[in-house]
C-alpha cells in the first residue's frame, strides 16, 4: 500500500475511518496505564482523530505522526488551533500549545523523534496497513520507543474475507506475534462493534470485534 493510496482518500474526503467523537475503548481504558498529567502520548498515523483532543483535555501532550499535510491542516483548522510551522529534511513539524505534529513518513522516524514518549495510543495505525507491513511497522516502532514507552493498542478483528480493508483485520495472536518479544501484553478489552453499525463503509460483516491491549516493556535480562 503505497503513500499516494493515503494522500487521495484525504484529498478526496474518503476518510470513513474517521471518526466524530473519541473512541469508546480509550474512554474505558485509558486511565488504567496510570500516566501522569503532562506526559507525552505518541498517535501514530493521527490523521484528525478527535482522540487527540480528547488527550490534550485530560492534560497530556500529543506528538502526532501523520502522512497527509491535508489531515494535519484539518486539525489545527477544526479545534481553533493556530500552529507554528517549521520544515525539517524529513518532516514539516507543526506546533500548537501541547501538540506536536510531524507530517511525513513514519518510517523516516528515528529514536530520537520518539526520546520524549511516556505511551503510545494506537486506534488506527496498525490495522490501517496491510499484511505485508505490519511486521515492519511494529519492529520500527519497537526500536524507536523509549525503554519505559507504554501502549494502549486498539484493533479490529472480523472475517478478512468479508471486507478487503482497510481497516484491516489484525488477531489477537498476530499482535503477540507482532510485540509479544519485546512487550507483556494484556487484554483488556473486547467489545462487538457489528451490532452497532460500526462495520466501515456500511460492510456486511457477520462480526466485528474491537479489542483493546495495554502493551508493557519487557525489562532486560
Amino acid at each position: 500500500m503505497e503513500n499516494e493510496f493515503w494522500h487521495q482518500r484525504w484529498r478526496e474526503g474518503r476518510i470513513g475511518f474517521h471518526q466524530p467523537t473519541p473512541n469508546a475503548q480509550l474512554l474505558t481504558h485509558w486511565q488504567s496505564l496510570g500516566l501522569a498529567r503532562g506526559s507525552t502520548i505518541f498517535v501514530p498515523l493521527a490523521g484528525k482523530s478527535t482522540d487527540m483532543t480528547w488527550l490534550l483535555a485530560e492534560g497530556y501532550k500529543v506528538l502526532g505522526i501523520e502522512l497527509s499535510r491535508v489531515a494535519v491542516e484539518a486539525f489545527f483548522a477544526e479545534n481553533n488551533l493556530e500552529a507554528a510551522e517549521e520544515h525539517l529534511p524529513d518532516f514539516d513539524v507543526f506546533r500548537a500549545q501541547n501538540i506536536e505534529f510531524r507530517c511525513g513518513d513514519f518510517f523516516a522516524l528515528t529514536a530520537e523523534d520518539l526520546a520524549s514518549v511516556d505511551a503510545v495510543y494506537d486506534r488506527a495505525a496498525l490495522i490501517a496497513l496491510p499484511p505485508e507491513m505490519r511486521a515492519a511497522y511494529a519492529a520500527h516502532m519497537t526500536r524507536c520507543l523509549p525503554p519505559g514507552a507504554e501502549m494502549l493498542l486498539v484493533t479490529l478483528e472480523y472475517p478478512q474475507a468479508e471486507m478487503a480493508g482497510p481497516p484491516f483485520s489484525v488477531s489477537e495472536e498476530e499482535v503477540s506475534e507482532l510485540y509479544g518479544a519485546d512487550f507483556n501484553i494484556e487484554r483488556v478489552g473486547s467489545v462487538s462493534v457489528g451490532a452497532e453499525g460500526r462495520p466501515p463503509a456500511g460492510k456486511d460483516l457477520s462480526e466485528m470485534l474491537e479489542k483493546t491491549y495495554h502493551l508493557t516493556r519487557k525489562k532486560a535480562v
